[in-house]
C-alpha cells in the first residue's frame, strides 16, 4: 500500500503536460505556476495551521528549489516540449538522486539499484520519438528542474521533519510568494484565466499539487529518497499516455518497448534487497 501511494504522486504530475496543453496554453507559463502553488500552499496551511517545521533559512532554501525556481523550469519545460519528451526527462531523477547522494554525501549507489535506474531510462530512451525535434531551452529546462527536485528530495530525508504537512503547506505557500515578482517581472500582470482554464486549474491546484506534494513529502519519509525516485518513472507512463489520450501523439513499436521496460524496472524494485546501514550522519545538514 505505501507503494501505491507514493506512486500516485508522481502519476499526478504526469497530467501535467496533457493539461497545459489542452486548457492553459493562453496563459503565461510563469504565471501558470504562480497560481498552482500559491493557491495549494494557502490551502493546506488554513488546513495545517501549524508554526515552519524547519527553520527559515533552511525552509526558505527548500521552498526556492522545490517550488519556486522548479515550477519556473517545469513549465518553461512544458511548453517548448511535446508531453512525452517533458515527462520523460523527468524520469532521469533516480540517476540524478544516486549521483548527488554520491557526491555530496560520499553514499556510493548498489550495482542492482544502479542497474534498475538504467533499466528504466532505457525505457524512457525508447519512449522519446526518433524524430521529433527537441527544443534545447526546453531539454535544459526539464534536466535543471530534475535536478532541483532530486536535491530537494535529498535534504528533506536528510532533515528529520515530523509535520510532513506543514512542511509541504509552507513550501507551497513561500515558493508560491516568491513566484510572483518572478512571474510579474518575466510576463507582466497576470491575465485573468478564460472560462476553459478554470477546471485545468482547479486539477492543477487541488490533485496535481496540494495532494501530491502531500505524498510526495510522506513518501519520502516512508519509502527514502531511493525507491521513490524509481517510482517517479511512472510520471513518463502517465504523461504519454496522456499525451496519446487526449494530445493526439502517437506511439510505435520501440516506444511501447520502453514502457515495457520501465514497468519491469518497477516490478523488479520490489524483490526484497538487505537494507544497509542507516548512515548515523543522514539527519544532519549538508
Amino acid at each position: 500500500m505505501p507503494f501505491l501511494l507514493a506512486a500516485l504522486a508522481p502519476m499526478l504530475w504526469g497530467s501535467t503536460y496533457a493539461v497545459v496543453h489542452l486548457s492553459l496554453t493562453d496563459l503565461p507559463p510563469l504565471w501558470v505556476a504562480v497560481w498552482r502553488a500559491l493557491p495549494a500552499g494557502l490551502l493546506l496551511l488554513l488546513l495545517a495551521r501549524r508554526r515552519p517545521p524547519l527553520p527559515w533559512g533552511r525552509l526558505i532554501g527548500l521552498s526556492f528549489c522545490n517550488i519556486t525556481a522548479f515550477f519556473c523550469l517545469l513549465f518553461l519545460a512544458a511548453y517548448r516540449l511535446p508531453g512525452a519528451v517533458a515527462g520523460t526527462l523527468g524520469a532521469t531523477l533516480p540517476l540524478t538522486l544516486m549521483a548527488l547522494n554520491w557526491l555530496r554525501y560520499g553514499q556510493r549507489p548498489s550495482g542492482y539499484w544502479l542497474a534498475l535506474a538504467l533499466l528504466g531510462l532505457a525505457g524512457v530512451m525508447l519512449l522519446v520519438q526518433p524524430g521529433t525535434g527537441l527544443d534545447p531551452i526546453g531539454v535544459a529546462c526539464a534536466l535543471s528542474a530534475t535536478l532541483l527536485v532530486a536535491q530537494s528530495t535529498l535534504w528533506m530525508q536528510r532533515w528529520a521533519v515530523q509535520d510532513l504537512l506543514g512542511l509541504t503547506a509552507w513550501q507551497l505557500t513561500l515558493g508560491g510568494l516568491m513566484l510572483l515578482p518572478v512571474a510579474w517581472l518575466g510576463a507582466g500582470p497576470s491575465p485573468l484565466p478564460s472560462g476553459p482554464a478554470w477546471p485545468g486549474l482547479a486539477w492543477l491546484i487541488l490533485a496535481n499539487t496540494a495532494l501530491a506534494y502531500w505524498i510526495w513529502v510522506w513518501a519520502i519519509d516512508k519509502l527514502g529518497a531511493q525507491r521513490l525516485g524509481m517510482l517517479s518513472l511512472t510520471n513518463p507512463l502517465v504523461a504519454v499516455g496522456l499525451g496519446t489520450l487526449w494530445v493526439g501523439e502517437r506511439l510505435g513499436p520501440g516506444q511501447w518497448l520502453g514502457i515495457g521496460l520501465i514497468l519491469a524496472s518497477l516490478l523488479l524494485m520490489k524483490r526484497p534487497q538487505r537494507t544497509p546501514r542507516r548512515d548515523p550522519g543522514q539527519a544532519q545538514d549538508a
